[in-house]
C-alpha cells in the first residue's frame, strides 16, 4: 500500500467531530503552518530532500509529512508524484507562489493565506487580486432559466416547449 494512500484513507477517514479527529487536525495544521512559515521566509529557497529527510527536519511523522506533500502538490513548479512516494523518495519542495497563495485560497485555509510571510510576497492589491480571482473561479454562474413558451435557445424558431424542452 502507498504512503499517499495510507494518508488519505486515515485522515480522511476520521471524524473531525470526535476528540480524536479533532486532535489528529489541530497538530496536523499547526505542523503545516510552521512548514509553510519557514517556506515563505526564503520563497527563493528550493527546499529538497527525501520524504523521511524533510520530515525530519520539520519535525513532523512520515504520515504528517505525505499529508503535507498532497496538499502542496499543485502548487510546485515540478510535481513531485507523489502517489508512489516512499520515504526513500526524493521530493523538492519548490513551489510557485502565485498559484501556492491561491490553492490556500482556494481551501478556505485562512490561517495560511493570512501568514504575514505574504506581505514580503505580495503587496495587498496583489493579493487581494488572487484572492478576487481565485474566489470568482469557484462561483458557479447558471445561465438564465428558459421559459417553457420562449424562443428555444438552441435558434430553431420554435418554442421551448416544443423543442429541447420537449426531453427535460
Amino acid at each position: 500500500m502507498s504512503l499517499l494512500k495510507d494518508w488519505r484513507d486515515h485522515a480522511y477517514g476520521l471524524d473531525d467531530r470526535t476528540p480524536e479527529g479533532k486532535q489528529f487536525w489541530l497538530d496536523y495544521f499547526q505542523k503545516e503552518k510552521a512548514i509553510y512559515e519557514q517556506l515563505l521566509e526564503r520563497p527563493g529557497d528550493v527546499v529538497m530532500g527525501t520524504v523521511k529527510e524533510l520530515a525530519e527536519k520539520y519535525d513532523m511523522s512520515i504520515e504528517y509529512m505525505v499529508g503535507f506533500l498532497d496538499g502542496i502538490e499543485e502548487s510546485l513548479v515540478v510535481p513531485n508524484n507523489i502517489d508512489d512516494i516512499t520515504e526513500d523518495t526524493k521530493v523538492s519542495l519548490g513551489f510557485d507562489a502565485e498559484k501556492l497563495y491561491m490553492n490556500m485560497v482556494g481551501c478556505n485555509a485562512q490561517w495560511l493565506y493570512e501568514l504575514p510571510q505574504w506581505d514580503a510576497i505580495f503587496t495587498p492589491e496583489k493579493r487581494k487580486e488572487l484572492y478576487k480571482t481565485q474566489k470568482s473561479s469557484q462561483t458557479v454562474i447558471k445561465p438564465p432559466k428558459v421559459g417553457r413558451n420562449e424562443p428555444c435557445p438552441c435558434g430553431s424558431g420554435k418554442k421551448y416547449k416544443k423543442c429541447c424542452g420537449a426531453n427535460a
